[in-house]
């Protein structure tokens, strides 16, 4: 006999199953994505596929001792520097730190005051940070920011050009697709999208599009096709070994932050 699906998303939950809630082992996920374009081989909905398919591979392996509460995705980010390209959506900052800033302080009033913001598109970083910061001075809450994409990458399965530069579309991205949702990927259209970053840590000291350092750009600035990355050796094995590891990591991460204490 199979074994019942386990209940994890936050909208499963009777309102009454909120009461009485450990706040110290109790986590709430919110996931954060985008809808915009990502080259020519791949869909407007790759970054909001890419943390669902995630999420699904951690639910298959989620230890019973986790006890967590998974948000709706958040499927439309910050978007503006890929603007120019048709089919993105996009919403400004100030309207996404606000509404992600109310879905945390929904959590607290939950009783649950452990958030993990995970993100699957690099421009929503910033607000991000912003929302964490907000909802620490305002909720006493503890928030983690973290991205599938920073929870490294198996040994060995993609080369070092990719890893450095592979931002958008490339072989990460692809192979997770071909992973989740192949039907979805066209492989006739992937190319090597080179990036014009590895001009610029040819000509430049510091500056370079990403980094500590770095300018504010657009999609086209770095590729005009709108991707970066070796997206042409892409593979489906790729993408299941990576979306294994990451949630192997992500677990790890949840038992870090179920041991940590509250702020007080």
């Amino acid at each position: 006999m199979d074994k019942p699906r386990r209940r994890v998303w936050w909208d499963e939950y009777a309102s009454r199953e909120f009461e009485g809630l450990d706040p110290e082992s109790t986590i709430a996920v919110l996931p954060i994505a985008a809808i915009e374009q990502h080259g020519p081989h791949l869909p407007v909905g790759v970054d909001a596929a890419i943390n669902r398919g995630m999420l699904e591979t951690l639910i298959e392996r989620l230890p019973d001792d986790l006890d967590i509460r998974i948000l709706p995705i958040q499927q439309v980010g910050k978007s503006n520097e890929h603007l120019r390209m048709p089919g993105t959506l996009t919403l400004p900052a100030v309207t996404l730190i606000e509404a992600w800033t109310e879905l945390g302080l929904s959590v607290a009033r939950a009783g649950v005051r452990k958030l993990v913001i995970v993100n699957s598109h690099g421009g929503n970083d910033e607000v991000m940070g912003i929302v964490a910061r907000e909802l620490r001075v305002r909720a006493d809450m503890l928030v983690v920011k973290s991205a599938w994409s920073r929870l490294g990458k198996p040994a060995g399965l993609y080369s070092e050009r990719e890893l450095k530069f592979g931002i958008h579309g490339g072989d990460f991205e692809t192979s997770l697709m071909l992973h989740f949702r192949p039907e979805l990927v066209d492989m006739a259209r992937a190319q090597d999208f080179r990036s014009v970053a590895e001009d610029d840590e040819a000509a430049f000291a510091h500056l370079r599009p990403t980094g500590f350092i770095a300018y504010a750009w657009i999609a086209g600035d770095l590729n005009p096709a709108g991707a970066v990355g070796e997206a042409h050796k892409a593979t489906t094995d790729k993408g299941r070994l990576t979306a294994e590891h990451g949630a192997r990591e992500f677990i790890k991460l949840l038992y870090d932050v179920k041991a940590a204490k509250l702020p007080r």
